[in-house]
């Protein structure tokens, strides 16, 4: 039998993956730098958030998070561990 940690690391993806359209749950972060930011502005674990756009080369991306839209840098969001709630068939 799996522990439920081990299925979780098995879902979890960087914000940065996660295509337009899709909704996620806030895990965790990778980077302590960037950790304060990231919790000012609603990127807490346990937070929804919904990719809204992603740029055409691919940075920045919209988020909808704690019901406000936010723009991320790619190497921000990449900081962010999600797990995907609803994929978004694209």
């Amino acid at each position: 039998m799996r522990k439920e940690t081990e299925v979780m690391e098995e879902n979890m993806k960087r914000l940065s993956e996660v295509k337009i359209g899709s909704t996620a749950i806030i895990l965790s972060f990778d980077n302590n730098d960037i950790f304060l930011k990231l919790m000012e502005m609603g990127c807490v674990p346990g937070e929804i958030v919904k990719v809204d756009q992603i740029a055409p080369l691919g940075d920045p991306i919209a988020i909808k998070v704690s019901g406000y839209n936010l723009s991320l840098r790619l190497d921000e969001a990449e900081n962010i561990f999600v797990e995907e709630l609803f994929v978004a068939s694209k």
